[in-house]
């Protein structure tokens, strides 16, 4: 599956707040590589209060990394495998220690996002 990279450190304004993802990174699983993104979200526009989280979001296994470009913005597009939902534990648990997010993320083959905490 394709996956556009975000653009790092862009302020995306949503209606309660805001969020950005802040860095890119690989981890090893299983002999392979897995792309991930560590990100914050900031609820501070909202009249029913104020919070926020730092998360990853996990694309999937890089079958191959930055192979074009994308749109007009000339966003990175890498070729992922998402990664199986029998994994998400084991991958949530290294990234929470690694990289201290409270929440992980996971694309789907169908483009939806699986939570773990």
């Amino acid at each position: 599956m394709e996956f556009v990279h975000p653009v790092l450190n862009e302020i995306i304004t949503a209606i309660g707040g805001h969020y950005s993802f802040t860095k890119e990174d690989k981890i090893t699983h299983a002999d392979r590589e897995i792309l991930y993104l560590i990100g914050f979200g900031a609820v501070d526009s909202s009249c029913c209060g104020f919070g926020g989280c730092i998360y990853a979001l996990v694309p999937g296994y890089v079958i191959a990394l930055h192979v074009g470009l994308s749109n007009d913005r000339g966003q990175l597009i890498s070729l992922v495998e998402p990664v199986d939902e029998l994994t998400y534990l084991s991958v949530a648990k290294v990234l929470k220690e690694k990289e201290g997010v409270i929440q992980v993320h996971f694309l789907t083959a169908t483009g939806d996002k699986r939570v773990v905490f």
